[in-house]
């Protein structure tokens, strides 16, 4: 007889019984309750920052507040739709509503081609040439609209402008005296300079984040298989840049819907017919014709609006997320 049969095995102590635990991730979070609240207190704020002017937005759509509802003398009555039937009938608002759009789509594909070629150069260029840009985009960033505005229109004034007197200077060009605001369509292509000037560097900035996720290895194939740089560019970083692109579009477009100071700013508070843009134009009949009702039902409208603009956002996101 061997050891190893006479060798007493050990005892293995039996298994506990089961007991219903537990997952320790669940034990870990404190269960689904624990995002809630900790979402608690931002939700609370952006329901009395945004939900009770929202709320207020849409009771006074639907009323005829005026001035003496403002002071208290009339109490306020229900018109239903009647607000949105004035402004919808009305011309002039299908006028505005135009010239927004266009006004928009200027500055957005603006902002979007001139930004997309800086961040582009923004990765060809030397170390401390890309940090001088960087310092101005991020000192133009900076500056608040008022500022901005100010200047611009101290550059673009028809008696001390200094682009009139620096174009007057090329040989035929007579820009001195030359008023840019006397018609619309001019005054108009200043305001969307500005606003073009003032969303730049936040494209720039988060294109450039973008471009430094796009592999070399790729860009080096296209090139081996005969791609050139705008084949590099079409085929290997606007695809990969394509979630990057879409965001700053629809944010580019709600920003640009929403253009307000500098129309107002640049026109001295009281911005012409031809200036009107839907944001202005809401502004006015609240507090210049002192009509709160149709303001408040424009303005509900210009929210519509943008809800179309953000679902189609959400569409082309949930499309690219399919394809990833």
């Amino acid at each position: 007889m061997s050891a190893v049969d006479t060798t007493t095995p050990a005892k293995v102590p039996a298994p506990p019984p089961d007991s219903p635990q537990r997952p320790r991730a669940n034990r870990r979070s404190g269960g689904p309750a624990v995002p809630w609240l900790l979402l608690a207190p931002c939700l609370l704020i952006l329901v009395l920052v945004l939900g009770y002017p929202l709320y207020r937005l849409v009771t006074l759509s639907f009323q005829d507040f005026g001035q003496s509802q403002l002071w208290g003398f009339k109490p306020a009555e229900w018109t239903g739709f009647g607000n949105f039937s004035k402004v919808l009938g009305d011309s002039e608002f299908w006028q505005v509503v135009l010239r927004t759009i266009v006004f928009a789509a200027g500055c957005v594909v603006f902002t979007m081609v001139v930004g997309m070629l800086v961040a582009l150069l923004l990765q060809r260029v030397s170390g401390w040439v890309k940090t001088l840009v960087n310092i101005a985009l991020v000192a133009s960033w900076g500056m608040p609209v008022i500022v901005a505005t100010t200047v611009f229109k101290w550059l673009f004034d028809s008696d001390y402008g200094v682009l009139n007197a620096v174009l007057s200077k090329l040989p035929g060009v007579d820009m001195v005296g030359h008023n840019w605001f006397a018609s619309g369509p001019e005054g108009l292509a200043v305001i969307m300079l500005l606003v073009v000037w003032g969303a730049i560097p936040f494209v720039v900035i988060t294109l450039s984040a973008g471009l430094t996720q796009v592999p070399q290895e790729l860009e080096e194939a296209a090139r081996l298989d005969g791609a050139g740089p705008w084949g590099v560019f079409r085929y290997v970083t606007l695809p990969i840049l394509k979630p990057v692109i879409v965001m700053l579009t629809t944010l580019s477009v709600i920003w640009d819907m929403g253009v307000f100071p500098q129309v107002f700013v640049m026109r001295g508070g009281h911005p012409e017919a031809e200036f009107q843009l839907l944001t202005t134009w809401s502004y006015d009949r609240a507090f210049v014709v002192n009509d709160y009702g149709q303001g408040s039902a424009i303005a509900l409208l210009t929210v519509l609006l943008l809800l179309g603009v953000v679902a189609v956002y959400m569409r082309q996101m949930l499309k690219i997320g399919e394809v990833e």
